[in-house]
């Protein structure tokens, strides 16, 4: 559906997005993850074909989105992080101007402007202006006019930003919804939104892809390894000493207990006895031992620090 291609952005002396490539299968829901700062906004924007390129190329099923935009956008709708709403509108006026402004056929711009307000769930609202409707509706309304022209592929910039619990469980279910009949590009920077609604996650860090996978495989990948989280009353130098056979980062230190990371591989149950009686032996008294489990804030964590680690070793 999407073919990016050695993508860059560059604003003056700043480079936004730095060479990344993917590609966006049909019929699943991708999540474009990272630090705010990080490129996806103006990933999205190019994609789009709402700003341009330093170099690189963006295919939206098989046509250049820059060389045949109209051919390219008629595939995707789209959902800036701030929905362009005009207020004084009703929700049905809105999507009857917006279905007219993509194309749809003056015969089936009603019915495609109701079909999103069913979609939606914008019935009871589709005749109040926009400026009386909450957050969550509006946020709803401009899902909408992504939709109303029927395209391929939704594009959502940040679409739960600044909405309360229940209206952001009830975007997300919507999201999933649309996946039935669209590609769905979901941006953002919360993991447990990615968690809760993608298939795929596309994990992106100054500017550069950092990874790109399912999200039951980029958890598979630490799965195989053992993180403990250990706090002790002793000192990080102290804890360094007795486990020199382990990986261990400093957590953080409060009234002398600290806490660190302890990573290794081998049977749970085996390593902590070993790590105990390491402990027991100097009369160092252990508070708390317990296994950090791999999830998508792990990989997320990991990956960002070591892209960030890297960088500065350059």
């Amino acid at each position: 559906m999407i073919e990016v291609k050695n993508l860059t952005r560059v604003y003056g002396n700043h480079t936004a997005v730095d060479n990344i490539s993917f590609t966006v299968e049909d019929g699943k829901i991708y999540g474009f993850l990272g630090p705010n700062g990080a490129g996806k906004s103006t990933t999205m924007n190019m994609i789009t074909g709402c700003l341009s390129i330093t170099s690189g190329q963006i295919l939206i099923n098989g046509f250049d989105i820059f060389e045949e935009p109209e051919k390219a956008k008629k595939c995707i709708g789209y959902l800036p992080e701030i929905p362009p709403l005009y207020t004084d509108m009703t929700p049905y006026e809105y999507l009857l101007f917006a279905a007219g402004a993509k194309g749809v056929k003056r015969s089936q711009r009603k019915k495609a402007v109701l079909k999103a307000i069913e979609a939606t769930g914008l019935i009871e609202m589709k005749d109040r202006l926009i400026k009386n409707l909450s957050k969550g509706y509006r946020q709803r309304v401009g899902i909408a006019q992504a939709i109303v022209s029927e395209p391929e592929i939704i594009i959502l910039d940040e679409p739960t930003v600044g909405l309360d619990p229940i209206q952001i469980i009830e975007i997300r279910d919507l999201i999933k919804s649309l996946a039935k009949d669209h590609t769905v590009i979901l941006s953002s920077h919360i993991l447990s939104e990615i968690r809760a609604v993608c298939d795929d996650v596309i994990i992106i860090n100054k500017g550069k892809i950092i990874a790109c996978d399912s999200i039951e495989s980029l958890e598979s990948t630490l799965k195989g390894r053992l993180e403990i989280k250990l706090e002790a009353k002793a000192s990080f130098e102290q804890i360094k000493e007795l486990l020199g056979e382990f990986e261990v980062s400093f957590i953080e230190e409060e009234n002398g207990y600290v806490k660190v990371s302890v990573l290794t591989e081998g049977d749970e149950k085996e390593v902590m006895e070993k790590i105990f009686n390491k402990f027991a032996s100097v009369q160092k008294p252990i508070i708390s031992m317990c296994r950090i489990k791999a999830d998508l804030e792990n990989i997320f964590v990991e990956m960002t620090e070591k892209e960030d680690n890297n960088d500065s070793n350059l």
